[in-house]
C-alpha cells in the first residue's frame, strides 16, 4: 500500500495494487491440496460447552453469543445508541424509466447539522404493481447515477473510487459515469418481476480507504481525542449500519412493504449484507454474491483471499482484533459458516463465480453447507444439497446456493436467482 496526499480533498488516499505483488507479506493458495486440515466451530455447542437442543436455547443464548464474538473479534461493535434521523425527500418522479417506475431520492441525515453525515438513497418502484411492494436493497461502489443511465439520478457529491475506464481519477464523479455499472443491477427486470430496488453509494456512508475513520459515520459516536479501541467497529460495520437505517426509513415509506426487504451486497458490500442481515433482523432475506474472505468463504481454508491477505490489503474493513487471527485462523472462535447462520431461520443465499478463486467458491459452499444445521434445528430445510452443485445448477432451500460461469461481478443470471429465491418466500 502506499499513501498519497490528494490535493483535491486534503486527505490520504490508500492506493491498492489491482493483483496482489510479490513484495506484500502473504502467500495466495490457489490449490485444494495445501488447503489445511481444520476443524470448524461448531454453530450448535454453546461455548461454556452443552448442546444446542433446540430453537429456544438458539435465540436466547448460543446466537446472541455467536453475534459477540463476531463483534469482538471481526467486525467490532456497531454502535447502540440511536442518532437523529432526518428524511429529505429530495426528489419524486411517477413517470420514471418511460412510465414504467416511480423514482424517489431520499436523503438520510444522521445528524440535526446540514454539514452532517448524510445517506442518498434511490428507490425505483413498479407502476404496475399494488402498494406496499417487496424490496431489493443494496450499497453501490460507485455512485447511484452510475446503477443506470437514467438521466434523472442525481450525481453523488461524496469520494468516490477511481475508474480510470470513465476519466475519474481524482476522487470526484461526473457526467460520464452515468450508467457505467447498470450491467450488475438489472433495474428493469427487477421491476418487471414487481420488486422495488433501493441503493445507495457506499462512500456517502465511510469512504473505502484508511483515513483514521475520520471522514465517515464513526464521528458521530467517538468524543473529541478518543482513542479507538480494539474491538471498535470499522468500514464494513459502518456500510451494515447504513444498511439499516435505510430499514427504519422503509418502515416510514407507505409505498415499501418494509417486512419483505432483501438486502444484497456483492464482493465487499456482500460482505456487508452478510453482517447487516446478521445484526438486524427486519431484513426478510439476505443475499451474498461472490463476498468471500470476511464475508460466505470460510477462513480456515486459507484459500484465495486469507485473512491475512484482508488485513494486509484493506485493515480498516475489520476491527484491530481480527490483525492477531492473521495465520492463526484456528484461533478464531468463529468462522464464516456461523455468520450465515445468525440469518436463521430468514432465507439466505450464497452465490460464487467459477472464475473468482480470490474468493473461494468452495469455502462459500462449505459456510452455506456448515450453516444447514441451524437452519435444521430451527424447523427449515436448511441447505438441500450434500454437494457441491455443478455450474449454474441454482439449489434453493431456505439457504440458496449456486456457482456461474465467469467472473466477479453481478450478472442477470444471478439476479434471475434471486428473484426467484423471493419469490418462494413472497407473501401470496
Amino acid at each position: 500500500m502506499v499513501a498519497l496526499r490528494d490535493k483535491t480533498l486534503g486527505i490520504a488516499i490508500v492506493l491498492l495494487a489491482a493483483a496482489p505483488a510479490a513484495s506484500q507479506k502473504y502467500e495466495t493458495n490457489y490449490d485444494e491440496s495445501k488447503v489445511p486440515q481444520y476443524t470448524l466451530p461448531d454453530p450448535l455447542v454453546l461455548s461454556a460447552g452443552g448442546p444446542v437442543a433446540d430453537a429456544q436455547v438458539w435465540r436466547e443464548k448460543r446466537r446472541p453469543e455467536i453475534l459477540g464474538l463476531f463483534e469482538e473479534h471481526v467486525y467490532g461493535r456497531t454502535p447502540r445508541q440511536r442518532v437523529p434521523l432526518r428524511v429529505e425527500v429530495r426528489s419524486v418522479a411517477t413517470d420514471a424509466l418511460e412510465g414504467t417506475a416511480t423514482r424517489k431520492q431520499v436523503r438520510l441525515h444522521f445528524s440535526q447539522a446540514d454539514g452532517g453525515p448524510k445517506m442518498d438513497l434511490l428507490i425505483y418502484l413498479p407502476n404496475g404493481s399494488p402498494r406496499p411492494v417487496p424490496l431489493f436493497v443494496g450499497l453501490n461502489f460507485h455512485g447511484n447515477h452510475t446503477i443506470h443511465s437514467d438521466p434523472g439520478i442525481a450525481i453523488t457529491e461524496a469520494w468516490v473510487r477511481n475508474d480510470p475506464e470513465v476519466g475519474i481519477t481524482n476522487h470526484r464523479t461526473s457526467e460520464r459515469a452515468r450508467g457505467r455499472w447498470r450491467g450488475r443491477w438489472a433495474v428493469d427486470e427487477i421491476l418487471r418481476r414487481g420488486y422495488g430496488l433501493a441503493t445507495a453509494y457506499y462512500g456517502d456512508l465511510d469512504p473505502d480507504y484508511d483515513d483514521g475513520f475520520q471522514n465517515g459515520v464513526h464521528a458521530l459516536f467517538r468524543k473529541e481525542g478518543e482513542k479507538r479501541r480494539p474491538d471498535d467497529w470499522a468500514s464494513i460495520g459502518a456500510w451494515a449500519w447504513g444498511l439499516s437505517r435505510a430499514m427504519d426509513y422503509f418502515e416510514t415509506d407507505p409505498d415499501v412493504d418494509a417486512k419483505h426487504v432483501a438486502v444484497m451486497g456483492h464482493s465487499r458490500l456482500g460482505k456487508t449484507a452478510l453482517w447487516a442481515g446478521a445484526q438486524d433482523e427486519r431484513f426478510a432475506i439476505v443475499i451474498s454474491n461472490n463476498s468471500g474472505a470476511g464475508g460466505a468463504a470460510l477462513a480456515r481454508r486459507r484459500f484465495g483471499e486469507s485473512l491475512k491477505a484482508s488485513i494486509t490489503l484493506v485493515p480498516w474493513w475489520y476491527c484491530e482484533n481480527y490483525r492477531q487471527y492473521a495465520d492463526r485462523e484456528d484461533r478464531l472462535p468463529v468462522d464464516q459458516h456461523m455468520l450465515v447462520a445468525l440469518v436463521a431461520p430468514r432465507p439466505v443465499y450464497v452465490a460464487s463465480a467459477e472464475e473468482d478463486r480470490w474468493a473461494d467458491p468452495r469455502g462459500e459452499f462449505l459456510a452455506a453447507k456448515g450453516a444447514d444445521p441451524v437452519y435444521r434445528i430451527l424447523g427449515t430445510d436448511g441447505l438441500p444439497a450434500q454437494n457441491m452443485p455443478p455450474l449454474d445448477t441454482p439449489v434453493l432451500g431456505t439457504i440458496g446456493y449456486h456457482v456461474r460461469r465467469g467472473k466477479h461481478t453481478v450478472t442477470e443470471y444471478d439476479w434471475q436467482r434471486y428473484l426467484d429465491f423471493a419469490d418462494r418466500a413472497r407473501p401470496q
